[in-house]
Parts: C-alpha cells; sequence; structure tokens
C-alpha cells in the first residue's frame, strides 16, 4: 500500500492540530475486544443479486452498515456473483468478493478496505480511496467521475439515478477540481437546466423550470433560510468544503416541505477519511485573483474509531469590473467517533467570511438614461460606489447521531444551527440617469442583519418483507426554525450636493450618513413536518414508490402573519425496467410556498402561497456498470398564485404610495436530455439540453428573462501513451434569445430589451508533474463572448465575465 513519506506519528498530529482549531479537546472513544467481536459475529439476511460489483458493496454497505474503501477503478467492469442468506456482513462480502480478484482487509472496527489479492513479488499501491455509500449516498471524492453512484436527496432513500423517479443532476468533486468551480455560483453556471440570474457582483438568483430556486439543502437538511433578495452566503458558498451538489429538479415538498417549485439545491460536505490524506493547492489568474487552499483527512487514534477532517481556502480578487475586489474566507471541521459498532456520531461546523469592496447594486449600469435612450457602457462599468459593500458571511455548527439496528434497519438524528449575516452598504447610479447635462445622483442604502436558523431531522429506515417480497420503507419528522432580524437605512445624509459625472464615473463619491432606521423586520418561520416514503418492489421489473409529508407552517413577526396546519403533500413514483440498460419512469410530486413579505397585493394584503404540482415522465439509462448515466424527461409544472407586478395599479398617475403584486395561474411544459459519466476509460462528461416555455392563465410567455432553450456540456480526457501525464478538456454553454419587457418611464410605454442567443466556451488542462505534484490550467469564456448575465432588474444589467484565465498548482500527500 502507498503512503506519503509523512511518518504516520507526524500525520495524525498535524491532523489533529487542524481539527483542534475548530473545536475542543474531545476523548477518543476506544474499541473494546468485545464490542469488536459483536459486530463480526453480527448477522443479517442478504438477498443481494448478481450485478455489477459496485452496486453490489453499495446494497451490502447499506444493509449491514459496513464501511468499504477502495479504489474508485477496481470495480469497474467487474461483475459480483452476489450474496444471500443469513451471515455477518463480513461473510457476505467474501461472498460479494467471490472470483473478483479482490480481498478485504480491516480497517478500523466497522469499516474494511479491499485490495488486489497479493501476487508474488509484486507491490500493493493503491489509488485515491472513497467509501462507497453512506446514508447520503456515495461519496464522489476520489471517484473520478462526472456522475455519482448512489444519492438520497429524493427520497431519503439511498438508490441510484436510475432508481430516482425524478431529473437529478449532480456536480462531482471531479468536475468541479477540473473546471475551477469554487463556489455555488460558479457550479449553478455548469449546471443542466439551471438559469443564473446575477442581481449585482454579489447576489445572484438561481432558476429552474421557470421559477426561483430558494431551497438549500446542507448534508440533506433543509435551511429554513429564504430572504434571497438579501443574500447572506448561500449562493456565495465556497465549495472547497462540499464533495457534491445535488440539484433535484422539479417540487421537492416530500422532504423540504414548504419551498420553491422549480428545484432544491443539496449541498454535500466532505467527509473523514479513513486512512491519512489530504492536498494543498495555490493558484493565480486574471485580475489578481489569488487563491489557496488546505485540505487534510484522516483516523485520529490507532483504532481509526476517531476520524477528522479539516479544511481552509482564501481567496482574494480583483475583477474586470472597475473599482471591484473580493475577499473569501471558509474553515470546516468535522470529527467522526465510533460509539460502538453500530453508532456512529459527527460533529462538525463551518465558518465564511465574503467581504467585498467597491460592489455594484441593482444591475452593474442603468438601462434607460432620462431622455429614455439606452445606454452604452463598457463591460467595466461598475455603478457602484467605490466604498460600497455587501458583505455576508455564514457560521454553521452541525451534528448527526447514526445507529445501525440490524437487519438492514439504521436511525439517523441530524442537528443543524446556522447564522446568515449581512452588512450591506451601498450606493450605486440606478433609475433614468445620466440627466441630459451627463450628471446622475447616487442611491444610497444600508441594510444590516442576519437570520438565526435551527433544523432537527430524525427518521428510522429499512427493508420489510410483504406478500413475499422485500420492500423498502422511510419514517421520518423534522422540525426547523428561522428568526430573520434586519434594519434597512433609507434616509441617507450628504454634507455635499450628491451629484456625479456619468461620463467620467470612476467610483468616487460621498459616503454618507446613514440616518435613521427607515425599515425593520423581525419575522420568525417555524415548520414542522412527519414524512414516509415506501419502495414497494411489486417484481423484479416494476418499483413503486409512495409516500407524503404532512406540514404545519407557522409565519410570525412584522411581516402579515400566515398559517398553514396539517398540509399534505403527496409523493408518487413508478420506475420500470425494460431490459438490464434502459428503465422508464413516472412520477407526481407538489409543493407550496409562501409569499415574500413585499407580495402583497393593492390592499397591502399579503398574495396566497405559490402553489405547484410536479408531473414527470421519462426515460432513464445505465451503462458501463453504472459509470455513465443518461436520461430523458417531460415535465410538465402546474402552479397557483404566482407573484406578477400589478401593473394596472402601479402605473397609475400619480404613482401610487406602494407598488402592488397579483397572483396568476402558470404551467411549465418542458424538456430535458442529460448524461453524466465516463464515456470510455479516462473520458468524463456531463452534458444536459433544456426546453420549457411558461404561459399565464392568458397563454402569455412569462419569466422571457430566462432561455427557452440551453445546453451545457463539460467534458475531459486523460490522454494515453507518451501523453498520459496530460489531461484535457473543455465546457461550453449556449442559450437561446431571453428577453425582458421593461418600464421606460421617459416614454412613458413598455421597451422590449433582450439578450441575443450566445455561446460561451472555456477550455482547461492538467499536466501532472509527478506522482503527487499537478499543475492545472483553466481559461474561462475563451472567445471573449460579451453577454448579459442579468437583464431587467430595476431597469439595469450585468455583463458576464470577459475571457480569463486561472492557473493551479495542487501537491497530495
Amino acid at each position: 500500500m502507498y503512503f506519503p513519506t509523512l511518518s504516520t506519528t507526524y500525520a495524525r498530529s498535524a491532523l489533529a492540530l487542524a481539527v483542534f482549531l475548530a473545536y475542543s479537546n474531545v476523548q477518543a472513544v476506544e474499541p473494546t475486544a468485545k464490542s469488536v467481536s459483536n459486530q463480526a459475529l453480527k448477522t443479517h439476511t442478504f438477498a443481494i443479486a448478481s450485478q455489477p460489483l459496485a452496486s453490489a458493496l453499495d446494497q451490502l454497505s447499506t444493509q449491514s452498515g459496513l464501511q468499504i474503501a477502495y479504489s474508485s477503478d477496481m470495480a469497474q467492469g467487474v461483475v459480483s456473483p452476489g450474496a444471500n442468506g443469513t451471515m455477518t456482513a463480513r461473510q457476505a462480502l467474501a461472498q460479494l468478493l467471490s472470483g473478483t480478484g479482490l480481498e478485504a482487509q480491516p480497517s478500523g472496527e466497522n469499516a474494511v478496505l479491499l485490495a488486489p489479492l497479493p501476487q508474488a513479488g509484486s507491490a500493493l499501491e493503491l489509488g485515491a480511496t472513497a467509501i462507497t455509500t453512506n446514508q447520503l449516498g456515495t461519496v464522489t471524492e476520489g471517484s473520478g467521475s462526472y456522475t455519482p453512484g448512489t444519492i438520497a436527496t429524493a427520497t431519503r432513500l439511498i438508490l441510484t439515478p436510475r432508481q430516482t423517479p425524478q431529473s437529478v443532476t449532480v456536480i462531482t468533486r471531479q468536475h468541479m477540481d477540473d473546471f475551477g468551480l469554487n463556489n455555488v455560483d460558479d457550479v449553478m453556471r455548469n449546471t443542466p437546466g439551471i438559469t443564473v440570474s446575477a442581481y449585482d457582483s454579489d447576489r445572484s438568483n438561481y432558476y429552474a423550470r421557470g421559477f426561483s430556486i430558494n431551497n438549500f439543502q446542507y448534508d440533506g437538511i433543509p435551511s429554513a433560510v429564504r430572504n434571497v433578495g438579501y443574500s447572506a452566503g448561500n449562493t456565495l458558498s465556497d465549495t472547497a468544503i462540499y464533495d457534491r451538489i445535488e440539484v433535484i429538479k422539479g417540487s421537492t415538498g416530500l422532504l423540504t416541505g414548504a419551498g420553491s417549485l422549480g428545484a432544491t439545491l443539496n449541498l454535500v460536505r466532505k467527509k473523514p477519511t479513513s486512512e491519512f490524506k489530504g492536498h494543498a493547492s495555490l493558484g493565480a489568474g486574471s485580475w489578481d485573483n489569488y487563491r489557496s487552499e488546505v485540505d487534510v483527512s484522516g483516523p485520529l487514534t490507532e483504532t481509526g474509531n476517531v476520524r477528522g477532517r479539516a479544511v481552509a481556502a482564501y481567496q482574494d480578487k480583483d475583477s474586470f469590473m472597475d473599482h471591484y475586489s473580493r475577499k473569501t474566507s471558509v474553515y470546516y471541521g468535522i470529527l467522526e467517533f465510533d460509539l460502538t459498532p453500530d453508532t456512529l456520531l459527527t460533529i462538525g461546523g463551518d465558518y465564511q467570511d465574503n467581504t467585498p469592496k467597491g460592489s455594484s447594486w441593482s444591475g452593474s449600469f442603468p438601462l434607460i438614461n432620462s431622455k429614455g435612450d439606452l445606454n452604452s457602457v463598457k463591460r467595466s462599468f461598475n455603478n457602484g460606489t467605490d466604498w460600497s459593500s455587501w458583505d455576508q458571511y455564514t457560521r454553521t455548527v452541525f451534528a448527526t447521531l447514526e445507529h445501525d439496528m440490524g437487519d438492514g434497519w439504521v436511525t439517523k438524528l441530524q442537528l443543524d444551527h446556522k447564522l446568515n449575516g449581512y452588512d450591506a452598504q451601498m450606493g450605486s447610479i440606478q433609475g433614468a440617469y445620466p440627466y441630459a447635462d451627463g450628471t446622475t445622483p447616487i442611491t444610497a442604502q444600508r441594510y444590516v442583519g442576519d437570520t438565526r436558523s435551527n433544523s432537527a431531522d430524525l427518521y428510522v429506515s429499512g427493508p420489510f418483507q410483504l406478500f413475499g417480497r422485500e420492500h423498502e420503507v422511510v419514517l421520518g419528522g423534522s422540525i426547523s426554525s428561522a428568526h430573520w432580524k434586519g434594519r434597512g437605512y433609507w434616509n441617507p445624509i450628504y454634507q455635499n450636493p450628491n451629484v456625479v459625472d456619468f461620463g467620467n464615473w470612476d467610483g468616487h463619491a460621498e459616503k454618507p450618513a446613514w440616518g435613521p432606521v427607515g425599515q425593520y423586520t423581525d419575522d420568525v418561520i417555524r415548520q414542522t413536518g412527519t414524512y414516509m416514503t415506501t419502495r414497494f418492489n411489486v417484481s423484479d421489473d416494476l418499483k413503486v414508490l409512495v409516500g407524503g409529508r404532512v406540514v404545519d407552517y407557522h409565519m410570525t413577526g412584522l411581516t402579515p402573519s400566515f398559517r398553514e396546519s396539517g398540509r399534505f403533500i403527496p409523493y408518487v413514483g413508478a420506475i420500470y425496467d425494460l431490459n438490464d440498460t434502459y428503465s422508464v419512469y413516472a412520477s407526481y410530486t407538489d409543493i407550496f410556498m409562501p409569499q415574500e413579505n413585499y407580495n402583497r397585493d393593492r390592499n397591502e394584503r399579503l398574495i396566497e402561497p405559490d402553489e405547484g404540482e410536479n408531473y414527470e415522465i421519462g426515460l432513464k439509462g445505465e451503462y458501463f456498470d453504472g459509470r455513465l448515466n443518461a436520461s430523458f424527461a417531460y415535465f410538465q409544472v402546474k402552479e397557483s398564485n404566482r407573484s406578477v407586478p400589478d401593473d394596472a395599479y402601479n402605473n397609475l398617475s400619480p404613482t401610487p404610495p406602494n407598488y402592488a403584486f397579483i397572483g396568476t395561474k402558470a404551467v411549465t411544459k418542458g424538456f430535458e436530455l442529460e448524461m453524466s459519466g465516463e464515456l470510455s476509460p479516462g473520458w468524463q462528461v456531463q452534458a444536459g439540453y433544456t426546453h420549457k416555455i411558461v404561459r399565464d392563465d392568458n397563454g402569455e410567455k412569462i419569466s422571457t428573462f430566462e432561455p427557452q432553450d440551453q445546453l451545457k456540456v463539460s467534458t475531459s480526457y486523460k490522454l494515453k501513451g507518451d501523453l498520459d501525464k496530460f489531461t484535457v478538456g473543455g465546457g461550453a454553454r449556449w442559450q437561446n434569445t431571453a428577453w425582458q419587457n421593461i418600464y421606460n418611464s421617459p416614454h412613458k410605454e413598455y421597451q422590449k430589451f433582450e439578450q441575443p442567443d450566445y455561446w460561451v466556451v472555456d477550455l482547461m488542462t492538467r499536466y501532472q508533474i509527478s506522482k503527487n505534484l499537478s499543475a492545472t490550467l483553466n481559461v474561462n469564456n475563451v472567445f471573449d463572448k460579451s453577454y448579459y448575465t442579468n437583464i431587467g432588474f430595476y431597469n439595469s444589467a450585468v455583463y458576464g465575465e470577459p475571457r480569463n484565465f486561472m492557473v493551479t498548482t495542487r501537491w497530495d500527500f
């Protein structure tokens, strides 16, 4: 087995010190000989059919709780004979490995490491290892793949993408590393079916199937934070701490409760590893973009029953936008304790700061001037002052307790406490400016606040027998609360005339005193729910999933109070295997979303909750023993109470004192084609094409600032022969024309503003300098395409990044 030259004693000491920076001292839990013996003698009833080895190992790990680690390429093309009968987990594993040329070696009291059977005169050397599965699905780190093994986000059941009756896109660790996707914004821009709309330099909103996404989960636990307009760290989360990001398309009310209709993002954190490993990286790129990252993981005791991981990353970057820069720091620590052979305790926390300078606000430039003409500015134009800053920060602590009850039954308790905060001291040029003489005022306001949220989820999962067949069930309950407190300062006080020269704008402007508070926010959201998912194995080829969630939702505070009690959210899905490769599926899900505080009608009453029903049918394929997944989905979303501006009221003269909204029905229809994984040895791909149209109850197209059609492709290939130290790749994003009807106030009429269809192409190459040292070059927007990432937000626009590059060196140890 290969080990780095760093001594084991020193390695453990370094890791222990790193974790100590995030936590106080912990007492190691040493296993007893009796507990190890009990675990080894514990029996289970297995019925694992002959199938690809990776899938068989997943099933064994799920049913028994045994953790299995192995090199990612060991299972490729290997078929297991299966395991049947009542036996210990290790005996079942021996059956699964029979004839595969592999053996299991002990690696802790409830973990094994797979290795090739020894041959005379040969030295054993392992590549990157990965735990095959846990209650969150398969770890992607170290797999080298662009597709996941299993996921649990949609139903809590641990299923492969083919077994999941919904559209699922997963951006794996390898994909993020290859293309330098260092924050959630970067990941979403490369995720098929997702539109990223930039409000300004530090705030983004994501859309799927015509709906804003405000459902964020962390390790499968929904975040109660929903104030998308007051960004507080979610979209800028650094990906250094995540193993993968899962995007479940459509309604996800089964596990989310209240939420948006289009999709849910699940950010799955990295886990400690059973052997010492880590990496350090340094990067430099365009516009003085510098990044450093350190990640250390491994056992903290001789027996491996306590494991830890510590991650730190720091980025300091300027921008193509004038006088804008941002510093980002993130720290993450996690500890795992094998309390008993059957019980795993995990505790962890993360800390992130995003500190920008020169933040743009409400776009990066105003579209219309005082004469009603379109403004023409360079891509580098920044409407923000040089003191403008939308600071965002997050603080999280979490804990999980998992217990293997035997016979495939497990129970899991998850706890999460999160603080999301912001301090936005903003000044920018916005509105119908400049005046005819070229001057313009600065709009300045300050917003400060935070959301403190707590979540808990408890569930039990396992198999049961009915009508001579084995089925699976999940029973669970959750509770969450979020308290958002904030203040807005709307009456700035200037010492000098508030006038700047638009044509010679350089960001210099007086920073005002903020004066008295003009707005208070003090809202509390409480949500409880119980849920169940059952997967009936009706036949060898037909699986039916039936479940639901009962929700109690209560919103109180300065916002209008709202309560929804006993709301039932159904979940129904079915999958039929046509053969060993293809399956057809159908599903129905729904969800509801209480309106934001500002979505009030002309009488200042909150609009009724937005509701949506998601119907989906499709075809899924699994190739090369699961190394490549493909899917086609046709979907239809029926929506009630979509919030749209009440233009008949808002455009009255004189202008009404309040800006009003009304609810409308809408229907989204569309289809998605996706593929992810390995096309051939060393060739990874993630690709997707999405088409959708959203129409209101009058048949008019709405949400047109999102493209109707988009294509996204990312691919990498490890060269062979004399060039085998090189990996090359590229990505391409295309979308058709998007537009927005904006109100031209000087002309007192609506005007169509559009972004024509465009391509953006990225390239990457990696050179493996030595076994442990590599260098990667990423070139983004190779052809320097000029395009907008937002059109029409408060009559503004935001340019996408011009051509840029990043060089990253990485040392693995």
